[in-house]
């Protein structure tokens, strides 16, 4: 790239922050560009890194990311909007969209070229996210549907790509809905007022309405109300835990959903019961403990006719992969210094391991340098040839599994993918294959399966409602250079979603006993307990976790594949007998490397075989 380029760039972000910080009217406020989304916290905004060629498109759409940002400095006050702010996850994802909308039309009222901005970049998300290519309404993200509807509302038409599939939800909003709508537009000056008018949106949709009558009776009827509140949280322990997380780490709305998931299912399996909860538009709802039967407890999919394993080249045209991968070497080039000597380090202990062995005086094979003199000396002696005798260290595949949840976004899955990629580099170097894979949904809060379970009439303990996506970013036998691309569409915005951990470890598991190489290895990378709210809602609230845990013991006690599992933020420790947990996204590329040289320690291996041959033999 050229030296013209990188000045370019840098006075872009030197510009796109000068503009942050006049919108805004905070001259203290701190710009940086990281990859992921762009958010707020504080007095710091953090906007995506833009790439060193700056398309035209992509500086629009940072320039949209910037004004949106500055907006929200200006015009929003976190106090007033966390006193109104719902704990259940899904209410709370609506209510911040439509704290957005309100700042952006309070905002671009009088500035022309930012609602000009601002309009670009949501042209630019509802096509990156497919919404001209949706065909039902619950297709689309319902905090994405009511936050375009509130837009309308105010004046603002929706982009082409987001008409059709909105049509079909003006469709079916209620009365009590479209007159919250009208609210909403009239109270855009206020932030309080604004917050109220969403909450009776949240109530009218059944997503707050417990929250809303709480609320009302504190302000009009005192001590009774005071009551129903007291009975609403006994009713809900796990809504009041989850605001409680949210308001002390501040983590984003699925992080923390995911977190709260996973203490519900220790409760639930301490007190040996499960739970089941009430089939609304709002998804989950509080749920009632049920006995937990034999078939109920028994893992299985509604429907696999929906779930999809793909090569990654296909989820995304080639023009943006290219861009992805190039902003996956940008910031490979800040990651390069520290974990590059991780690499080489483990590499150099990999090649050191290698006892090279050569069979010489053959008839074909490598020339012999070393005997070329003879041949000189006397031309009419046969050149002679040497092969080099296969190994068992060479004789090894890896494959990393990858957490492609939405909570990974941002940092933990830039520096996941960036780790994978060094990582193929490293070992491919030293004869070692490896094969990258992730998993995720292909739809938010269920897609057809659960569209197919409410047509043939919600049947009790349905098992996964939801449609998987299992990606292949790189084969075991693809060289790195092949399929180096494919790794940055990681990055790819709308491509994280839900997570299904038992049936991806165990799909991985699979792919690796088809293989012949005599040692196996499986890393995972996640950074929570499996979640998946449509599955969950209609099920036992352990049914995701039991099912993890089961895959695992099959693996670890059954299978000649050694599992070795790296949590981020997240205790896999009590899932996983061979496991670290780290607290910060950065530490990963470090712990991975490390953790691989320990398996590939001739003696760790020995012993770790002869631990696995004890297993199996006392499972037989």
């Amino acid at each position: 790239m050229s030296k013209q380029d990188l000045t370019r760039q840098e006075e872009f972000k030197r510009a796109t922050a000068g503009v942050v910080r006049a919108i805004s009217h905070e001259t203290e406020v701190q710009v940086a560009f990281q990859p992921g989304p762009a958010g707020v916290a504080g007095k710091r905004a953090r906007l995506p890194l833009p790439t060193r060629s700056l398309p035209p498109a992509e500086m629009a759409k940072l320039r949209g990311a910037a004004d949106a940002v500055a907006l929200k400095l200006r015009h929003h006050n976190e106090a007033t909007h966390a006193a109104r702010a719902p704990a259940r996850k899904e209410a709370r994802e609506v209510f911040d969209a439509l704290e957005d909308v309100r700042v952006q039309a309070v905002g671009s009222r009088h500035m022309a070229g930012v609602a000009a901005n601002l309009r670009a970049r949501l042209a630019e998300e509802c096509e990156a996210e497919g919404f001209d290519r949706m065909t039902r309404k619950d297709q689309l993200p319902l905090h994405s549907a009511l936050a375009l509807l509130a837009r309308e509302r105010m004046g603002e038409a929706p982009p082409p790509a987001a008409q059709r599939v909105l049509e079909m939800w003006r469709d079916h909003l209620d009365e009590g809905a479209s007159t919250a709508l009208d609210e909403l537009c009239d109270a855009c000056d206020d932030q309080d007022r604004f917050a109220r008018a969403a909450r009776k949106l949240l109530a009218a949709m059944d997503l707050a309405e417990a929250e809303l009558e709480s609320e009302a009776s504190d302000e009009e009827q005192g001590d009774e109300g005071a009551e129903d509140s007291s009975q609403q949280d006994q009713s809900s322990p796990g809504d009041a835990q989850s605001q409680e997380q949210e308001s002390v780490q501040g983590a984003e709305p699925e992080t923390m959903e995911g977190e709260a998931a996973e203490e519900e299912v220790e409760d639930s399996e301490e007190e040996g019961a499960a739970a089941e909860g009430d089939e609304k538009p709002g998804g989950p709802q509080a749920r009632r403990e049920v006995p937990v039967t034999d078939d109920s407890s028994r893992y299985r999919a509604f429907t696999t006719q929906f779930d999809e394993v793909v090569e990654a080249e296909e989820l995304c045209d080639p023009e943006e992969l290219t861009r992805l991968r190039q902003q996956l070497d940008q910031q490979l080039q800040h990651l390069q210094g520290v974990v590059s000597k991780l690499a080489n380090r483990l590499q150099r202990r990999l090649m050191a391991q290698q006892q090279r062995a050569w069979d010489f005086d053959l008839e074909e094979g490598i020339l012999d340098v070393a005997r070329l003199a003879r041949v000189v000396a006397n031309p009419t002696l046969a050149l002679s040839y040497k092969r080099e005798r296969e190994t068992n260290f060479r004789d090894t595949v890896v494959t990393l599994l990858i957490d492609n949840s939405g909570s990974m976004r941002g940092r933990p899955i830039t520096v996941a993918a960036m780790c994978a990629d060094i990582l193929a580099r490293t070992l491919e170097r030293c004869a070692v294959k490896v094969e990258i894979l992730g998993f995720t949904t292909r739809a938010w809060k269920g897609g057809q399966s659960r569209e197919r379970w409410v047509q043939e009439g919600k049947p009790r303990n349905p098992g996964r409602l939801n449609d998987l996506r299992h990606i292949v970013y790189k084969p075991a036998d693809a060289p790195w250079r092949r399929a180096r691309r494919a790794i940055g569409l990681m990055l790819r915005e709308g491509l994280l979603k839900e997570n299904i951990d038992g049936e991806a470890l165990t799909w991985a598991h699979r792919r690796l006993l088809a293989r012949s190489e005599h040692r196996r290895i499986l890393m995972v990378i996640s950074d929570g307990a499996p979640v998946d709210d449509s599955t969950l809602s209609v099920n036992p609230g352990n049914y995701l976790e039991r099912h993890l845990r089961e895959a695992i013991k099959d693996i670890e006690n059954r299978s000649p594949v050694e599992l070795i599992a790296i949590g981020i933020g997240h205790d896999v420790t009590r899932y996983y007998r061979r496991a670290v947990t780290i607290v910060d996204a950065e530490e990963l590329g470090g712990t991975m490397m490390k953790k691989l040289a320990e398996l590939f320690d001739e003696d760790a291996a020995e012993a770790w075989h002869r631990a696995a041959t004890e297993r199996a033999a006392a499972v037989i």
